[in-house]
């Protein structure tokens, strides 16, 4: 029988971190660009669980089927954690990512490189239709450090700005196998590769 997982997002560069890790395991990953007429979410959740949960839980409810959510999001020490659950909406509602990376900077300007450093999360939360108590939830997280100046063409979001010392690259310099091993979102794969199958074969396994 075919293995698909389906992933609650609409943006490609989420899906091909994915795909890079389940695809070579056998499994097909889907998003929701694969499906018609799917009523979005509203992320009201105060943090990234309740928003990675709202997503998974929703979706697997609609589909009938199991659903890989994540909420990620970056935070700056020197702005108190900002902008956090907020990361994709920090300019405005519409999802713009050089406007994002604009206040970022606009919001750091001036601040001495030692005080600009930061940390890149995700929640990522499996979820079987019909049963929210039964939700897998893993995290992870990469320190970092916000340039005065973006690097890089790959990447979405804050990838030109966020800067990993260890590699002297931004994630929008690395390539798709360095950042599956260093980002945040990879870091959060490797925590659920351990446990995610064996929570399937339980779910499977409840009548």
């Amino acid at each position: 029988m075919e293995k698909v997982l389906v992933i609650a997002t609409q943006n490609n560069g989420k899906a091909r971190e994915f795909r890079a890790v389940f695809e070579p395991a056998g499994w097909q990953v889907k998003t929701l660009n694969d499906f018609d007429h799917l009523a979005q979410v509203n992320e009201t959740g105060r943090t990234f669980e309740e928003n990675a949960r709202l997503k998974a839980d929703h979706f697997a409810q609609i589909l009938k089927t199991p659903v890989l959510a994540d909420d990620s999001g970056l935070q700056v020490d020197y702005l108190h954690g900002q902008p956090g659950i907020y990361s994709a909406r920090y300019a405005g509602e519409a999802h713009n990512d050089a406007a994002n990376n604009a206040r970022l900077l606009a919001n750091l300007g001036g601040v001495a490189p030692e005080e600009r450093t930061a940390n890149f999360h995700t929640t990522l939360v499996m979820a079987w239709p019909d049963r929210p108590a039964a939700d897998l939830v893993v995290e992870g997280n990469v320190p970092g450090q916000i340039l005065t100046v973006p690097r890089g063409d790959d990447g979405f979001g804050y990838d030109p700005l966020f800067y990993l010392a260890e590699l002297d690259k931004t994630f929008a310099e690395m390539t798709a196998a360095e950042k599956n091993q260093y980002s945040h979102r990879g870091a959060a794969i490797k925590n659920l590769l351990p446990v995610w199958q064996q929570w399937w074969q339980e779910q499977e396994q409840v009548k």
